[in-house]
């Protein structure tokens, strides 16, 4: 509750932020975009209503939690306002949040900014935003220490090195994936399967997407068999079962990675293998409506194929 002097004020104000969080919780779990745009109103009350001379933490808690509810709808957003937005409001929470007062906190809302940023950057031709994502995630690691918060510290890594992997994108060297793979490697170190095994099958997913695309600019076939290794340890616990379409990224992404190996060891065997793999997955997508993933799996499908035929002869 908001200690303001006055009884009604800090009823007014605790009613809000039960609403606002309820919405919330009805928007980030259910899929509803008219309760995010609620809570975001309420949240928006709310720093209305917050004196940040009076109560600097309580101000700077209330654009954190601005910002968590313009993130969450920014990412089913097709524009980058609802981000942009957010972005403004973790970058107010910070005025208060600072690293010297509240350390922990200064470092969560470094994190949701870079998160922010991210997906911003991603919708961006530009670097600018990706590099700043960077840096913030850069400066979570600096307060979450592996010592202090294992976990957390193990999340900040495996975000950096989804960022590092979406910088190598948009550039021909292999600085930010090495340094991709090494901070996958990194978190995995604490997001064990026996602690976080839907985690620990994220990471072990990522970890193969950054080495596919180290092996793509290297000669070799070291860091593909690593890849391929890395996505089937994920499928361990992305199973289809439980998770088909999961299951089918890392079924495919698999193939993606072995298809490289063929041409390189004159493997047919492994060739049909991948070329099954990819086309397994295209399907499934397809068939779930995920065009985005149904697309890449289909774009592989031709490379994929010319390999096979190339080592069969046909």
């Amino acid at each position: 509750m908001l200690p303001s002097g006055s009884a009604h004020e800090d009823v007014r104000f605790d009613y809000l932020e039960r609403e606002a969080h309820a919405l919330y919780s009805q928007g980030d779990q259910f899929g509803d975009n008219a309760a995010l745009l609620s809570a975001i109103e309420q949240h928006r009350r709310l720093v209305a209503l917050v004196s940040r001379q009076r109560v600097p933490h309580q101000w700077a808690w209330t654009q954190m939690l601005l910002g968590n509810a313009l993130l969450t709808l920014g990412k089913r957003d097709i524009g980058a306002e609802r981000l942009e937005e957010a972005v403004a409001a973790f970058r107010a929470a910070l005025e208060e949040h600072t690293r010297e007062r509240v350390p922990l906190e200064w470092a969560s809302t470094q994190m949701n900014l870079g998160t922010a940023l991210l997906r911003l950057g991603e919708r961006e031709s530009m670097t600018e935003k990706l590099e700043r994502a960077v840096a913030a995630y850069r400066a979570v690691l600096e307060e979450w220490t592996r010592e202090r918060v294992p976990l957390k510290w193990a999340s900040a890594q495996h975000n950096l090195g989804v960022v590092l992997v979406r910088l190598s994108e948009r550039e021909n060297g292999t600085e930010n994936l090495e340094e991709a793979v090494a901070a996958f490697r990194a978190a995995l170190e604490e997001r064990t399967r026996e602690r976080v095994p839907l985690d620990w099958g994220g990471a072990q997913m990522n970890l193969g997407i950054a080495l596919m695309r180290l092996g793509e600019r290297e000669t070799g076939t070291k860091n593909f068999e690593e890849a391929v290794a890395a996505f089937r340890a994920a499928m361990e616990e992305w199973t289809r079962e439980h998770m088909p379409l999961d299951w089918a990224m890392g079924f495919g992404n698999q193939g993606v990675a072995m298809m490289q190996l063929p041409g390189r060891k004159k493997d047919a065997t492994l060739a049909k293998m991948a070329f099954s793999q990819i086309n397994t997955a295209y399907e499934t997508m397809l068939s779930a409506v995920h065009s985005r993933f149904a697309d890449y799996y289909k774009e592989q499908l031709p490379e994929a194929l010319s390999i096979l035929n190339r080592l069969t002869g046909d």
